[in-house]
């Protein structure tokens, strides 16, 4: 067997080897946590918190530093994940690494994850109030979904106001 093969196959096991840990990293820095999380595999992602690995870790790999499984199931828009993890402590504000220090929001906007995007928006992420806030948000072209997010937190803001005032209006008629 010639030389090169040998050490990519040697390549190829250690890397399989030190994924069974839980606690090594791929060649993208990710966990099995961020690949459970990426490919929408509930059952993986309970077990492997069940195990106890971190929730909120961070992917180091040259292109994912920062991106938190959170950031990988709201990138392919896998609810039931996002849901398990923001339950499990996942924090929905997470920012990777970065120039744009982009969150699970922007992930689930850029991939125009339209559920996703309502599902964080309705648990809470961060969202500023102008959509021309660069101090937090990437520059549009960036991110062209963006415009969902904010359609999205209007929608859900109004819903709000008239369930609120639906109900105090029932309540003050039973008065």
């Amino acid at each position: 067997m010639p030389q090169e093969q040998a050490v990519s196959i040697r390549r190829s096991l250690s890397r399989r080897r030190s994924l069974r840990s839980g606690v090594d990293r791929d060649d993208r820095g990710w966990t099995l946590l961020h690949i459970g999380a990426r490919k929408g595999d509930l059952k993986e992602v309970k077990r492997l918190l069940d195990e106890g690995m971190d929730v909120n870790v961070s992917g180091r790999g040259p292109k994912s530093k920062g991106v938190t499984p959170l950031h990988l199931a709201a990138e392919g828009g896998h609810l039931e994940v996002m849901d398990e993890l923001l339950e499990r402590g996942a924090n929905i504000d997470a920012k990777t690494m970065g120039a744009c220090g982009w969150t699970p929001l922007h992930r689930a906007a850029k991939e125009r994850r339209k559920e996703a995007v309502k599902f964080l928006i309705e648990n809470g992420a961060f969202l500023a109030d102008d959509i021309d806030d660069n101090r937090f948000n990437p520059p549009l072209h960036y991110c062209p979904g963006l415009e969902w997010a904010y359609d999205e937190m209007k929608r859900y803001k109004q819903d709000n106001l008239s369930a609120g005032d639906a109900s105090s209006s029932s309540y003050s008629s039973e008065s």
